[in-house]
């Protein structure tokens, strides 16, 4: 059971613009939101260009969510989408990986200060210094992916995995350096198996899938036979995620349950780089959005756009393969672009889904700018 009543879906529909009619029985929105019409905002420049890359074949398809002030404001499925379909979503799982483990945050099980050898012993190097909050930013010095003639990070069970990361030498020093990868999450993901007793996958579902009602959210094997990759390992669907990024986006809380605390919100969307050297030119923020800041990673999150006074107001976690989620505070505004690139013909124009994607929250930005703008002008005129 998803959390958007027909009764809301029958008012959206009523508003929203034909570039973003297909709306689906069954589309979503918190119980907080009342049935009323929407502002009628035009994205048919988003939903162009998601047909653009479907019709150029990078896409076999593509689903558009975007609510504002807990509006369904556009649904839209491309292609072979539809709100069944059940993708691989890479990095945008860390997000939730990085929630689950929070919980266990809230509840003092953990602390986002625990060095990785309060619970894991065996690391007895300079890794067993980093933190927990250095493993969830990408600064805790450690490898981001299995080098090359060592054996991928394909294990049975967190713990086998754990125990070949081990031994890997470390890159930098704990809180030195931002390294966008996954295996310290994987190392993360343990620590919190052995804080709760309970493998990743049951902590998960616990304490976000089942709450959230993200039936068809999993953090399962992306090969057969492999573990669960905690920082590139979910699958979800169009609305399951939008239940995710609806809790998120007020403060922890959903059909009047706390899930996380408004503390636990408020670090991971903080600044955990913390002035750890981000390489200039080389990570996904300068490079999406242009613009040059050192607080580009909170925990689990990008921070791609950040106000004066360096509160973000843009976040996300994009994908390799185009899933997007996004919470656009200046908008009051969450969005999730479900696709997984696939065929010939990316490779052949090579296309990059992880910094295409970016584009979405823009244009749907620029839309409620305009309509914005449009009611203003009306106003001013009667």
């Amino acid at each position: 059971m998803n959390i958007f009543p027909t009764s809301m879906l029958i008012a959206s529909v009523v508003a929203v613009t034909l570039s973003c009619s297909q709306i689906m029985p069954g589309a979503a929105e918190a119980k907080t939101v009342k049935p009323t019409l929407v502002p009628a905002y035009n994205f048919t420049p988003v939903t162009a260009q998601i047909q653009a890359w479907i019709d150029k074949g990078y896409y076999p398809g593509a689903a558009l969510l975007v609510v504002k002030d807990n509006q369904v404001v556009c649904e839209r499925y491309f292609g072979s989408y539809n709100p069944d379909t059940i993708v691989y979503i890479a990095s945008a799982g860390k997000w939730l990986g990085a929630a689950t483990i929070a919980t266990l945050v809230d509840e003092h099980k953990l602390s986002w200060d625990d060095p990785v050898v309060k619970w894991l012993p065996q690391f007895t190097d300079v890794k067993g210094k980093a933190t927990l909050r250095q493993l969830l930013s990408h600064t805790s010095g450690y490898r981001n992916y299995q080098p090359d003639g060592v054996h991928p990070d394909n294990y049975q069970t967190t713990t086998e995995s754990v125990a070949h990361i081990q031994p890997l030498p470390p890159v930098s020093a704990p809180g030195t350096h931002f390294d966008y990868g996954g295996l310290a999450m994987q190392v993360a993901g343990r620590m919190a198996e052995l804080a709760a007793s309970k493998d990743w996958e049951s902590l998960f579902q616990e304490r976000i899938a089942r709450p959230l009602r993200m039936v068809n959210t999993h953090f399962t094997p992306v090969d057969p036979g492999h573990i669960p990759m905690i920082a590139g390992g979910a699958r979800s669907t169009l609305r399951d995620y939008g239940n995710f990024l609806a809790m998120i986006i007020n403060n922890g809380m959903f059909e009047g349950h706390r899930i996380l605390s408004e503390q636990a919100i408020r670090a991971m969307q903080a600044d955990q780089v913390r002035g750890a050297l981000v390489q200039p030119g080389q990570e996904f923020v300068e490079r999406a959005r242009g613009g040059k800041h050192n607080g580009i990673y909170g925990l689990g999150e990008w921070r791609e756009i950040l106000d004066a006074q360096g509160q973000a107001t843009l976040i996300s976690s994009p994908s390799w393969a185009g899933a997007y989620p996004w919470i656009d505070k200046t908008h009051n505004l969450y969005g999730f672009f479900l696709a997984h690139v696939a065929g010939p013909a990316a490779s052949r124009d090579k296309f990059n889904a992880f910094y295409s994607s970016p584009v979405i929250p823009m244009l749907v930005g620029q839309a409620i700018d305009a309509e914005i703008t449009s009611a203003h002008n009306l106003r001013s005129t009667q």
